[in-house]
């Protein structure tokens, strides 16, 4: 599909979207406990819905009344019975993906459960929302006349015998939708690389010769990137290698800090 039309068609699609986003905002209380009552519904006839007996819990104060507040330790239990694959324990479809977190209270990692209806529900449907108030936004985009750059973790994804667990940012990487995957560079196989610095390496000999209209990662992550590429191409502002980027959607820490790095290598907007 030529560019300019793929444009037209996904800023179509996602306009739509604000819509739903108005209500959010404009009654956030209610959606908010919509979503919960969800939840508890098709969570209640999991292990965790039997003992706390979702099925009779009718609000957010029943809700936080009942449930207590439990550290990793209290459930990791549950969860490596669920990495051993025992089903329905705290979600009724099979959980399939793990993100392994540094632990934080002891030396071991955490496996946070990563189902498909999260990965659908939550990270792509924020993806379509932030993407969705940058077109409403900038109504003369043409983001999706080149390629968004996506920077992700650099932890391989592994398999045992039931699942897979690794970086977050590469379980979303690798399960993409298409609709995303397309428009995204590099490609799937070098953004799950990882060694970081042969990463950073097959990133830029993808990327720089791209029409590169959006930037996604983590600020820290993104600069040593940015300014990698800046001093292979021997330029001083992104704008000579990419002149056609309009956004960076960055998340996972604050931009403050790097506000003012940013501003010198972005200093020449066209």
């Amino acid at each position: 599909m030529p560019f300019p039309l793929f444009n037209s068609i996904a800023s179509w699609f996602l306009k739509k979207r604000i819509h739903q986003i108005e209500l959010f905002l404009k009654y956030p209380v209610e959606v908010q406990q919509e979503v919960l009552m969800d939840l508890i519904s098709f969570a209640k006839k999991t292990k965790i819905g039997y003992q706390y007996d979702f099925n009779s819990i009718k609000s957010y104060t029943e809700f936080k009344k009942r449930i207590p507040i439990q550290s990793y330790e209290e459930i990791a239990e549950d969860i490596n019975k669920s990495r051993e694959g025992e089903d329905n324990l705290f979600w009724p479809t099979k959980i399939k993906w793990y993100a392994k977190s540094s632990g934080t209270t002891d030396s071991r990692s955490k496996f946070i459960p990563v189902s498909t209806e999260a990965l659908e529900n939550c990270h792509y449907k924020a993806g379509k929302d932030m993407l969705s108030l940058y077109i409403n936004n900038n109504t003369n985009t043409q983001l999706f006349t080149g390629k968004s750059l996506r920077l992700g973790g650099s932890q391989e994804l592994h398999q045992n015998q039931q699942n897979y667990f690794g970086d977050l940012s590469s379980i979303i990487i690798d399960n993409m939708p298409l609709w995303a995957e397309i428009n995204t560079t590099p490609s799937m196989k070098v953004s799950l690389m990882s060694d970081w610095d042969n990463k950073i390496k097959a990133i830029l000999n993808e990327c720089l010769s791209e029409n590169v209209t959006s930037l996604v990662g983590v600020p820290s992550w993104m600069l040593v990137l940015l300014n990698q590429g800046l001093a292979k191409m021997n330029k001083s502002d992104i704008f000579e290698i990419w002149p056609n980027v309009e956004v960076y959607f960055h998340g996972g820490v604050s931009f403050r800090p790097y506000k003012n790095q940013y501003d010198q290598i972005f200093s020449s907007n066209p």
